[in-house]
C-alpha cells in the first residue's frame, strides 16, 4: 500500500487529515471510536469507512438508534435536508433548518449539545440564489482549538468554537466575514445573485469558499455576479488568494473569450460544488460551471476558460497548477456539479496519483492529478452545430475512452419505452417531434409543428449531481449513482418582449400548436419515454478502466407498477430518479432510495439498501420513512457503527435518522 493510500485511509479512521495527537472529548474516546471529520470524509472525497462491524450477513437486523427533526428550526419546515454532518469526537455538527442553523448533537443519541441560530440577515435571504439548510459544515482543530466553519444563506462565512457553539472573536469582526464584500468586484450587499450551499473546505489552514448562482436555464442579466473562489486563513479569516473563474485581461485563459468585452459582460462561472484537496501536493481541485446563459451560448464566443473545467490551484497562494476542460463552450448546463475524487490507482505498472471527476454527461473524466494530464487517452471529436442565430460553436468536445460512461448518451428510436409494442409506437410519435442524435447535440430554434428541440441524455440534472460518488480504496473502484429518466430538451425561443429576462434568445418550450401535443411533454400515457432502468447504481474499476456491474436502483415507481397500460405484465425493478449518493464500507455499498413507493404493508415509504461491492447483489434494506435527501456517513463510538442519512419529502419532517445493530 503506497503512502498516499495510508494515509487516507488513516484519516477516515481518525478524522480527515487530522492529527494523531487530538485531545479527547469530555467523555473519553475508546480506542475504536472512528471520526468523519469533512463532508466526503476525508479531503479526497471517498465516502468511504473501512467498517465491517455491520456487513451483509446482519444489515437488515439495522434499528434506528435515534432521530433529529429539523423542522423546528427556521421559520418553516425544511422537506429537503442535503447535509452530511460531520463526527469528530463523539459528536455530530450540520446545519439544519429553513434558517440554515447550526447543530452540535451527541453522535450515541442525537441529543443537542449546542446550537447556533444564524443571524438575521433581512433582505440578503429573500434575494439568495441559495437557500435553506446548505449541506453542512467544515471542522478544523490545530490539537487545541476547534473551529466549525460555515456559509449562512445571505454569504456570510462564520467560525465558531465547536466545543461551545459560540462566535469566534478573533475571525472577521465579531466570527464573520461577509463574503460579498471581500471581493475583486463591486456587489450589492442585499440583491447581488451570489450565495453558497455546499460546506467549505479546509485545508493546510485555509478555507475555500466557492459561489452559487441563481439555478436554470433563462438569466435575468449579461453582467450578473462573477463566481470567484477564494481562500481564507482559518485563525483569521484574512482573504489569502481569488481566483478570478472568468479571467481577466492579462490572465492566462482571457483570449478563450473571442469577443471583445464578453469576459467582462458574462458572470457566473462558480464553483457550487464541494472542493476537493490533496495537502501532501498542495493543491485543491475546483470544478467551475459554466459562465451566464445555460443553454445560450452567444454572449460568451469562444471555448470561454474555466467554463465546465476542473482547475488546480495552490492551496495557499491560489496559483493555477493546470486546468482540463471537459466541455468547450457549454450549451448543456453539464456543469461540474460535485468534488473529484482523488486517489492512488495502478496503472502501467506505477502507482499514479489520479483523480476521477464524474460528470452530469455520465464520464468519468481520469487525470493525473499532479499534472491534469488523462490517464487514458481522451481525444477530441467533432461535434454537429445547429442553428441559434448568433451562436458560436465548438467544432469538438473531448470524448473519454476509458472508463465507459455509467448512463445513457445521447438518445434514439432504441432508447424508447418498449413496454408493449403499443407503447413502442406511441413512444416513437412523441419522439419525432423533437431532434435526437448523440451526447453533444447543439439546442436548437424550436418551430411550431417541430422540431420542438433536441432530446438530450443526460439532461441538464445529469447523470450524476451535487452528492457525486464513493471511493474504494481496497479494490480501485468508484461507485456511482446515477439518473436516466431526467431527460431535457435543447430548444431555444427569441424572447421578443424581454419579459423572461435581457437576453434575445431563451431556452423555453414553443407554444402549443397542436390539440392534444404539449411541446416538453416526454411521457407516453404518463410513463416516461425513456425505457428503464431509471436510476442505477455502477461500479467503474478505475484500474483497468472498466464497468465491474451495474445494477438498477430504487424500487419500480407507484405510476408504473399501478398503470393500467401495464396490466398482467411482469416488470423487472425499474429504479428510480433522485439526487444520492452512496457510502462504501469493508464490504458494502450503501444507500437509500431517491423516492417513496407504496411497500408491501402498504405504507408510503423508502429503503436504506446494502449491496455487495464486489458484485452488486442486494444484500439487505431496512425501513425508511421518507426517501434518502443527503449522503449517508459511519463512525463507530463506544464500540457501535452508526449510520447516519438524512431523509425527508412533500409532507414527510426532514430529519437524519441513525441506525445501529441491536446489542
Amino acid at each position: 500500500m503506497n503512502a498516499f493510500t495510508r494515509r487516507l485511509l488513516l484519516s477516515t479512521t481518525i478524522g480527515g487529515f487530522a492529527a494523531l495527537s487530538l485531545p479527547r472529548a469530555a467523555g473519553a474516546q475508546a480506542a475504536s471510536d472512528t471520526d468523519w471529520a469533512s463532508y466526503g470524509g476525508n479531503l479526497a472525497y471517498w465516502r468511504y469507512a473501512p467498517l465491517d462491524q455491520v456487513n451483509a450477513a446482519n444489515f437488515n437486523t439495522l434499528q434506528v438508534a435515534w432521530q433529529f427533526r429539523t423542522d423546528n428550526y427556521g421559520a418553516r419546515p425544511e422537506a429537503n435536508l442535503e447535509g452530511t454532518p460531520l463526527m469528530v469526537k463523539g459528536r455530530l455538527f450540520a446545519t439544519v433548518g429553513s434558517n440554515r442553523d447550526v447543530v452540535c448533537l451527541d453522535g450515541a443519541t442525537g441529543e443537542v449539545i449546542w446550537m447556533h441560530r444564524s443571524p438575521d440577515e433581512g433582505a440578503r435571504v429573500s434575494h439568495s440564489p441559495r437557500r435553506l439548510s446548505g449541506r453542512g459544515v467544515g471542522y478544523w482543530t490545530d490539537g487545541n482549538a476547534e473551529r466549525i466553519i460555515y456559509v449562512t444563506i445571505g454569504y456570510r462565512m462564520i467560525s465558531l468554537d465547536a466545543r461551545t457553539g459560540l462566535r469566534d472573536p478573533g475571525f472577521g469582526e465579531g466570527g464573520i466575514v461577509d463574503l460579498k464584500q471581500n471581493d475583486d468586484q463591486e456587489l450589492d450587499l442585499a440583491t447581488a445573485d451570489i450565495g453558497l450551499h455546499s460546506a467549505p473546505t479546509i485545508a493546510r489552514n485555509v478555507v475555500i469558499i466557492g459561489a452559487a448562482h441563481t439555478a436554470g436555464n433563462t438569466p435575468d442579466v449579461k453582467d450578473n455576479a462573477k463566481g470567484y473562489v477564494r481562500g481564507f486563513d482559518v485563525k483569521t479569516g484574512k482573504r489569502l488568494w481569488i481566483f478570478h473563474n472568468i479571467p481577466m485581461k492579462g490572465e492566462f485563459g482571457y483570449d478563450t473569450w473571442i469577443k471583445p468585452g464578453q469576459a467582462e459582460e458574462a458572470g457566473n462561472a462558480g464553483d457550487w460544488a464541494q472542493i476537493s484537496a490533496d495537502e501532501e501536493l498542495g493543491l485543491a481541485y475546483l470544478g467551475i460551471e459554466m459562465p451566464t446563459g445555460d443553454q445560450m451560448g452567444m454572449y460568451r464566443w469562444g471555448d470561454g476558460l474555466f467554463g465546465e473545467s476542473i482547475v488546480a490551484v495552490e492551496i495557499e497562494t491560489g496559483k493555477r497548477r493546470w486546468h482540463y476542460q471537459m466541455v468547450h463552450h457549454g450549451l448543456w448546463d453539464y456543469d461540474v456539479p460535485c468534488a473529484a475524487i482523488l486517489c492512488d490507482i495502478p496503472h502501467n505498472g506505477r502507482i499514479v496519483k489520479a483523480l476521477a471527476q464524474p460528470t452530469k454527461q455520465a464520464f468519468l473524466f481520469v487525470l493525473d492529478r499532479e499534472t491534469g494530464k488523462p490517464i487514458w487517452p481522451i481525444p477530441e471529436r467533432k461535434v454537429e452545430a445547429a442553428d441559434v442565430p448568433g451562436e458560436w460553436y465548438s467544432p469538438t468536445q473531448p470524448f473519454p475512452t476509458r472508463p465507459p460512461a455509467f448512463d445513457l448518451q445521447g438518445f434514439g428510436p432504441k432508447d424508447i419505452i418498449d413496454f408493449t409494442p403499443e407503447l413502442h409506437k406511441k413512444g416513437l410519435e412523441v419522439a419525432s417531434r423533437y431532434k435526437m442524435g448523440g451526447l453533444y447535440t447543439a439546442p436548437i430554434m424550436a418551430r411550431k409543428g417541430g422540431p420542438y428541440g433536441v432530446i438530450n441524455a443526460p439532461g441538464y440534472i445529469g447523470g450524476i449531481n451535487w452528492p457525486g460518488g464513493s471511493y474504494d480504496p481496497d479494490n480501485h473502484t468508484v461507485y456511482t449513482y446515477s439518473q436516466t429518466n431526467l431527460l431535457s430538451i435543447g430548444a431555444i425561443v427569441p424572447n421578443l418582449d424581454h419579459k423572461r429576462g435581457q437576453f434575445d434568445y431563451i431556452h423555453a418550450n414553443p407554444p402549443a400548436d397542436t390539440p392534444g401535443v404539449r411541446p416538453g411533454d416526454l411521457t407516453v400515457e404518463g410513463l416516461p419515454l425513456v425505457k428503464p432502468p431509471y436510476g442505477r447504481l455502477t461500479a467503474t474499476n478505475l484500474e483497468k478502466g472498466t464497468q465491474s456491474w451495474q445494477v438498477a436502483h430504487g424500487e419500480t415507481p407507484d405510476e408504473i407498477r399501478n398503470h393500467p397500460a401495464l396490466k398482467g405484465l411482469t416488470i423487472p425493478r425499474t429504479g428510480m430518479i433522485g439526487k444520492i449518493a452512496p457510502l462504501t464500507t469493508k464490504s458494502l455499498v450503501i444507500i437509500g432510495d431517491p423516492q417513496t413507493y407504496t411497500d408491501e404493508q402498504g405504507r408510503k415509504a423508502a429503503r436504506l439498501r446494502a449491496y455487495d461491492k464486489q458484485t452488486g447483489e442486494e444484500k439487505g434494506a431496512v425501513f425508511l420513512p421518507a426517501q434518502q435527501t443527503g449522503s449517508p456517513m459511519t463512525y463507530m463510538l463506544g464500540g457501535r457503527q452508526y449510520i447516519v442519512l438524512a431523509t425527508g419529502g412533500r409532507g414527510v419532517p426532514a430529519e437524519f435518522i441513525a441506525f445501529k445493530l441491536p446489542r
